[in-house]
């Protein structure tokens, strides 16, 4: 997938070699090899390592080094200045929106479920994405109008099941205690619900099958830029909770994901009944 955005000039493969090579000398290096002294609390249960922020200073000077006049919009960088996010609503220069280590609680704790989540945006709106899970060496792709790529193969959503047949990640960590024992009760009515505590492994699921839908409240456009993009060009339905499109430079309203617009109306109004 070596072709080049009309929008920003990338290239899509160039991007990636950056992304192997930040996870090769920067993340993986570090993983399992931590100290206690290169962990710490950005806020109650929300960690950050070394390797987060050296991850994302190196992902920045060179994203912007391959596209000068870009802008980026990192999570750690927003950490420390949270008003940032707010300039992917309007900027008119092409934002970087980076994800340097997704799924940092398990990276901190030994386990392989965490990846680098990348996506290039405009005027508040995702135009191409990368999903890379550096254990598994697994590459998504995905350009507007270009569909969703990994290994030279087009993705494409699983279709549509009954409710009891479906499998996905019902997220209800960052929803208030009592509506999360409510969604909790429903875990039973499908399949199998997985909470895997990584939105990159969660997008590599629904993009190779293994995952028909997915449920977040809290939706920070590092976590999500890419992957709703990546599921809508494989041909899955993305919506925010009360059915409108999602933005990447949305930061409220839930988000909901399912292989097709009549199952995703289905799935919300069995989860959200009052909506």
């Amino acid at each position: 997938m070596a072709s080049l955005t009309a929008h920003a000039r990338v290239d899509m493969d160039a991007v990636a070699a950056i992304l192997r090579d930040v996870a090769a000398t920067e993340i993986m290096p570090r993983f399992r090899n931590l100290q206690s002294s290169d962990i710490r609390e950005k806020n109650p249960g929300d960690l950050v390592t070394v390797a987060d922020e050296a991850s994302e200073r190196v992902l920045t000077a060179r994203l912007r080094d391959l596209l000068p006049g870009s802008i980026v919009v990192g999570e750690e960088a927003c950490a420390a200045d949270p008003a940032l996010v707010r300039h992917l609503a309007h900027a008119a220069e092409p934002a970087w929106i980076i994800d340097p280590v997704d799924g940092t609680h398990n990276f901190a704790h030994g386990k392989p479920v965490f990846g680098l989540l990348l996506a290039l945006s405009q005027g508040g709106q995702a135009k191409a994405g990368w999903i890379y899970d550096p254990v598994g060496d697994r590459m998504a792709m995905v350009e507007v109008g270009e569909g969703a790529w990994m290994a030279g193969q087009r993705l494409t959503a699983k279709p549509a099941a009954p409710i009891p047949q479906m499998q996905g990640s019902l997220s209800t960590k960052f929803f208030p205690p009592e509506e999360r024992q409510r969604l909790d009760k429903l875990r039973p009515h499908f399949a199998d619900t997985y909470r895997l505590f990584c939105a990159a492994h969660d997008y590599l699921n629904l993009l190779t099958g293994i995952g028909q839908f997915a449920m977040y409240n809290r939706i920070m456009p590092w976590d999500h830029a890419a992957g709703t993009l990546a599921y809508a060009e494989a041909g899955g339905h993305v919506a925010k909770f009360d059915g409108t499109p999602y933005r990447a430079a949305d930061v409220d309203g839930g988000l909901l994901m399912a292989p097709d617009l009549v199952t995703w109306t289905g799935l919300r109004d069995f989860i959200f009944p009052e909506i």
